[in-house]
């Protein structure tokens, strides 16, 4: 074999070097490698027996999600829900039982009190950030799962409809949120997908308790006084409780999210977090001081439309400009509307319609809004409507008309970037609104409607509950609320009762729209 010439001169000058074999270079070079390779695989025993491992987590969440196709359809998800929980035999008795005394109270805040102050050695971020853990109370059949099968074993008597002609159980659906925070809550915990809240058994151990009585269908589905009787009924369950007793609700979540639900009582309940659909200031709906953002939490509709996905948005020929199809006459705060249709009937390239829920209003509302680049929202009764998240899963540009409207999850969404906001002095002006929306550049347009696409997954109930859905963004805000929480618990335990030192935090600065550019 020939030897290079500076293999030669090395040879020369070291008489006792002999060149290595190219073959025994390669298998060492082959065998370090190899070696590297196990040591950092993620398949080696050492990091995938980390329980934090990228390995464990994605084979943990891939054996947990391989059965795990959520449903959207409220009515879908309750059948399945009702026959599990009729196969396995559900627990009907009450938490605590009787009235509990102030030492019942005390006894659970000395446990709380231990716990938390474990917790804020143990965690360093403790309470800012971590999972919420949520105690849920176990009421009589009566407030859930009895309201629940009322629901099922007559939604289909579609005629009984509202005062302004709207199908009531197509209305318990639009407010059903009760019922994908509950059903999510109490899943066993191998079926859930959201990590940033944890239900617990023992109270001392909550962050949060979650009052399960499902205030919308009782209210729409049983006699009168027969309703407000059962408030009562659960008003005084969830007040006998220690946890109630210790803080006076102020740690408690509960669902009104219809405006008329839970009415007659909710005065004594106005210290806990309500779950609401917005905040209507015209003393309608709420009481001054009975709701607040500092304290309560605005959560979106359940869309009556179905999602506009990835092919459907790809496909949609949207010829025109702005559409709207509702009841033209509304009361309170949606009087704006039929002035709003009065200036815009006949003009060129709009689409109004007169018309209420259910199943050819949903195909005509579908059909307009997803051949439409804006939809108008309006308010109605009150500041909100179905009609926004409507818009927003059928790929439509809501253009927002209401300047008392607050909007869930605003403090993670940015809706700026998926809708354009209108004051009603401006969209009353003769020509205005359209010369606006004509005025919207096409580069704006294309990005508000790749925004939406984004957007859609924020407003889509589902269950088993998926990350970033609504029940997830839920938990998010709420843990933004829970050091205010206990903040506000402390301090009226020591607080003098009627002294000048309570604060109810309430604040209500005016709500003044303005388009505003986009950003």
């Amino acid at each position: 074999m020939q030897i290079p010439k500076m293999a030669r001169h090395h040879t020369a000058t070291s008489s006792n070097f002999k060149p290595r074999s190219p073959l025994l270079l390669f298998l060492l070079a082959f065998l370090a490698l190899t070696l590297l390779f196990y040591i950092f695989s993620p398949s080696s025993s050492s990091y995938s027996s980390s329980p934090h491992s990228a390995g464990h987590v994605i084979s943990s969440a891939s054996s947990r999600n391989l059965n795990s196709v959520p449903d959207y359809s409220f009515v879908t998800s309750l059948e399945k829900f009702l026959t599990k929980s009729q196969r396995s035999g559900v627990s009907t008795e009450d938490t605590v039982s009787g009235t509990t005394s102030k030492e019942d109270a005390r006894k659970l805040d000395d446990s709380i009190w231990r716990n938390e102050n474990r917790r804020i050695f143990d965690e360093p971020f403790y309470p800012a950030y971590g999972s919420l853990r949520v105690y849920v109370y176990e009421m009589p059949k009566k407030f859930t799962y009895d309201l629940l099968w009322l629901f099922h074993n007559t939604y289909k008597e579609t005629s009984n409809l509202t005062s302004n002609g709207s199908p009531v159980h197509r209305l318990i659906e639009q407010h059903s949120i009760d019922y994908w925070l509950w059903a999510d809550l109490i899943a066993p915990e191998s079926e859930r997908l959201l990590k940033n809240v944890v239900r617990v058994h023992k109270q001392e151990e909550a962050d949060l308790f979650y009052i399960p009585f499902f205030t919308t269908i009782s209210f729409f589905l049983m006699e009168k006084q027969q309703c407000k009787a059962l408030y009562r009924e659960a008003l005084k369950w969830v007040m006998d409780q220690p946890a109630w007793n210790r803080s006076e609700g102020r740690d408690h979540i509960l669902p009104v999210h219809h405006p008329w639900s839970f009415k007659s009582v909710r005065k004594f309940m106005k210290k806990a977090t309500w779950l609401l659909p917005d905040m209507d200031s015209t003393g309608n709906w709420y009481k001054p001081g009975q709701v607040y953002l500092e304290k309560d939490l605005i959560l979106p509709y359940v869309a009556n439309l179905d999602l506009c996905d990835a092919k459907c948005l790809s496909a949609s020929r949207r010829t025109t400009l702005l559409f709207f199809r509702g009841r033209l006459k509304r009361n309170a705060g949606g009087k704006i509307r039929a002035k709003l249709v009065e200036e815009l009937r006949g003009a060129d390239g709009v689409s109004i319609e007169e018309g209420t829920a259910g199943e050819e209003g949903k195909a005509a509302a579908q059909s307009g809004m997803r051949k439409s680049i804006f939809c108008l929202n309006p308010a109605g009764d009150t500041p909100s409507s179905a009609r926004l998240f409507d818009a927003i899963v059928s790929g439509c540009i809501p253009v927002i008309v209401s300047d008392e409207l607050e909007l869930p999850f605003e403090g993670i969404l940015d809706y700026r970037k998926i809708a354009l906001f209108v004051s009603s002095s401006d969209a009353l002006q003769p020509g205005w609104l359209l010369s606006f929306l004509k005025g919207v550049r096409a580069a704006q347009i294309k990005e508000l409607q790749a925004n939406l696409a984004k957007y859609a997954k924020h407003f889509l109930y589902s269950h088993p509950a998926q990350p970033l859905g609504p029940e997830d963004l839920v938990w998010r805000m709420m843990a933004g609320k829970l050091v205010n929480i206990k903040l506000h618990t402390r301090r009226s335990q020591r607080v003098v009762k009627g002294s000048r030192s309570v604060c109810t935090c309430e604040c209500r600065h005016p709500n003044v729209t303005s388009p505003g550019p986009l950003s």
